[in-house]
């Protein structure tokens, strides 16, 4: 299993974190904010763990949604020990 991390910058705005955590990790609001407030705070948060193929997927669809509403979101996976 392998945890989707999401990563903190200075561009990407916290509205577009919660509104990804929504809609690709299917998150209710009130989760959705805690995690994008760890991200903020923390650095990174984890959006979920998933099996390697859905973990890759979402980490793409992130990234893709990211460049289409110009923002540099990073995402990433990362192996559960």
């Amino acid at each position: 299993m392998y945890k989707v991390l999401l990563h903190n910058d200075d561009y990407t705005t916290m509205d577009f974190v919660v509104m990804i955590l929504e809609t690709v990790f299917g998150k209710n609001t009130d989760e959705a904010t805690r995690i994008m407030l760890n991200v903020h705070n923390q650095g990174q948060g984890v959006a979920g763990i998933y099996t390697r193929e859905i973990g890759e997927t979402k980490v793409a669809v992130v990234h893709r949604m990211a460049r289409k509403n110009q923002f540099p979101l990073k995402c990433s996976l990362e192996k559960v020990s």
